[in-house]
């Protein structure tokens, strides 16, 4: 298929589990995305991130999972075959292990960091935090690789994001959701 043809279209998971491999696609709403490349400085921010990530859930009953990671997100209960939202954040954390399976993670994980690039800043910073707020995700860190700024959304107890704070990369950066987890960017000087 072509991508005028995915991007005309209504998709689900199924449709979803039969494409090529060679291509990355997110679907939201039901709605294809195509995925490009990231650059090397994505890349390398979403390496370390990663690292830090794992260093921290040894030994914990979280697990962190870095793109490509399968995040599928149902409405209600319906079947795998007819979730029409699948994303693969650059990075994920779940604690709720009951929701990991050997497609990915079904149901909202507790922390996605989406890294923006050029062709996919709206859809992160806008799609993304409404799909995300609405399912659940605890907490969702936006990172401007360039600019070098963390915007943090994290759910309120009405389960609404509460006004985004804004943070530089010049000094460590705490999570809500894994309190003694901080995210330290000395890296980013470097790259």
């Amino acid at each position: 298929m072509s991508t005028a043809e995915k991007l005309e279209e209504r998709y689900t998971y199924a449709d979803y589990a039969r494409w090529s491999e060679d291509e990355s696609w997110e679907l939201i709403d039901g709605i294809a995305y195509a995925m490009a490349a990231p650059s090397r400085i994505h890349q390398e921010i979403v390496f370390e991130l990663g690292g830090q990530v794992r260093n921290y859930l040894q030994g914990k009953s979280c697990r962190g999972y870095v793109a490509p990671f399968d995040v599928r997100l149902p409405r209600q209960n319906e079947a795998d075959d007819k979730v029409d939202t699948v994303v693969q954040p650059d990075l994920t954390v779940i604690c709720d292990r009951s929701k990991l399976d050997d497609k990915g993670c079904r149901g909202a994980p507790d922390w996605i960091v989406e890294v923006l690039s050029p062709a996919t800043t709206l859809k992160d910073m806008h799609t993304k935090t409404r799909l995300y707020e609405q399912h659940g995700v605890r907490e969702y860190w936006i990172v401007h690789p360039t600019e070098r700024w963390v915007m943090v959304y994290t759910l309120d107890e009405a389960g609404k994001y509460s006004r985004p704070s804004v943070y530089g990369m010049d000094e460590p950066l705490a999570l809500q959701v894994l309190p003694d987890l901080s995210i330290d960017w000395a890296f980013v000087e470097q790259i």
